[in-house]
């Protein structure tokens, strides 16, 4: 069955989908947008540096995405604005990756798949990865889901309940960290983002309870995958793009059902 690269594109789709739900719940919750994205375009830098030891792209990718997240994290607070300092950082640590690799020699590179995503290339080993990485993402999230919830709310309610705000926020760090390495190869760095942020705000008008906010991301991801995979191989269309179109579409589809029903209900 795994043979055919659809098949394994689909189940990479489905796995980023599955890891990028509920943690696109909580950058939507905490409007850590910018964060996200600062992250991801800093994992060019890694695969940079993961080409120049010739080692797997996962771990410099994430090694560096996982820095990029701790630095503005530690410098937030400190006399910087949040926007600004992610500003410099990402396009700093994008620009730098990006010659980092036009450095490399005797090493062919396709940039386009690390910006934009790769997604039919992907092998049974890259599987293995993104797999690996999607349940360590989905447990650290179970496990501290509650915890996470609470200092999202409210960081003295958190310290009233015994729990340590900064430790949780180092926790969605390390998962969003985990999350861009894996979904380099399916969406590329650029869009990255799109799929942490697109289907949590699509789920928004539909869940009740934070947990079924999670879930329906989840279901939205998914779905956005599989469409987006189908129409790229109907229309001969790029993947990780068709992907987020798809996503978008969903989003404005259902804000419209939204707007709609609101207008219904003042009249």
């Amino acid at each position: 069955m795994l043979d055919d690269f659809m098949t394994r594109a689909t189940l990479a789709g489905i796995g980023v989908a599955l890891a990028a739900a509920p943690l696109g719940c909580f950058v939507v919750w905490r409007r850590m947008a910018y964060f996200g994205d600062a992250t991801a375009h800093a994992a060019i830098l890694g695969v940079a540096l993961s080409l120049a030891l010739q080692i797997s792209v996962f771990p410099g990718a994430m090694a560096v995405a996982l820095l990029m997240a701790l630095v503005v994290t530690f410098l937030t607070g400190r006399g910087y604005a949040m926007d600004t300092l992610l500003g410099v950082l990402a396009h700093s640590a994008l620009a730098f990756g990006l010659v980092a690799v036009s450095f490399l020699s005797g090493i062919r590179i396709d940039l386009m798949a690390y910006l934009f995503g790769d997604i039919l290339a992907v092998s049974r080993s890259d599987l293995v990865v993104i797999w690996g990485g999607v349940a360590m993402v989905i447990a650290l999230i179970t496990w501290r889901w509650s915890a996470l919830l609470t200092s999202t709310l409210n960081e003295e309610l958190a310290y009233a309940s015994g729990l340590d705000p900064k430790r949780e926020q180092l926790i969605l760090t390390l998962s969003l960290a985990i999350t861009v390495a894996v979904a380099i190869k399916v969406v590329g760095v650029l869009l990255i983002a799109a799929m942490l942020i697109i289907p949590a705000a699509s789920a928004r008008s539909l869940a009740r309870t934070p947990e079924g906010m999670a879930l329906i991301a989840g279901g939205i991801g998914a779905f956005s995958a599989v469409a987006g995979l189908q129409g790229a191989y109907v229309f001969d269309t790029p993947a990780g793009p068709s992907i987020v179109c798809v996503a978008a579409l969903v989003f404005a589809a259902l804000n419209l059902v939204s707007l709609g029903r609101t207008r219904k209900s003042m009249h």
